[in-house]
């Protein structure tokens, strides 16, 4: 089952299961020291069993409770609670500070760090796009244009293609 973590204090308490959002699902590709890395977090905090309510089945009636289930989280606090966002960023800071990034950095500027990582490293704007989870390529290459290589663009293209074509016929030469 496909499902994200969120949170709504008012309806459900605080954390709860649903869909997605925007249907966005798909596969993480990660290379085998990444991988590594998140085995060895699991074997040192393995997941967390946190009753939570689920709505992935569609939202209850209302005056209903949503159906609550035990869920496996990987990442918590030290009580085994889910990290909400005002804990993330308390928790955020101090992570921040420890791996000397500027003060100003905010967890939102991992997203744009890994996107920029991406494009510098020659990925393809579909790549990109799929990877963000973007809902349209438009967006990603609006974002992010300004980050991609420019090619050695030449200020004669047309100029070259002609002394090319005239190279090619016997006898004839382009002006140059």
């Amino acid at each position: 089952m496909v499902q994200q973590l969120r949170f709504h204090k008012a309806q459900y308490g605080g954390f709860y299961l649903a869909p997605p959002k925007a249907g966005s699902v798909g596969d993480v590709d990660l290379d085998d020291h990444v991988a590594l890395v998140l085995a060895e977090h699991v074997r040192k905090y393995p997941p967390a069993l946190v009753e939570l309510p689920d709505i992935t089945t569609g939202t209850p009636d209302p005056g209903r409770q949503a159906m609550r289930r035990a869920v496996p989280l990987l990442f918590t606090d030290d009580e085994g609670k889910p990290i909400h966002d005002q804990r993330w960023s308390e928790l955020w800071g101090g992570w921040r500070k420890a791996a000397g990034w500027p003060e100003k950095g905010t967890f939102h500027s991992l997203r744009h760090y890994f996107a920029t990582r991406l494009i510098t490293s020659g990925a393809d704007p579909t790549d990109v796009q799929n990877a963000l989870r973007h809902s349209s390529l438009r967006i990603t290459l609006e974002t992010y244009v300004h980050w991609w290589p420019k090619k050695n663009r030449r200020r004669n293209i047309v100029s070259t293609a002609l002394r090319e074509a005239a190279g090619n016929r016997s006898g004839a030469a382009f002006p140059g």
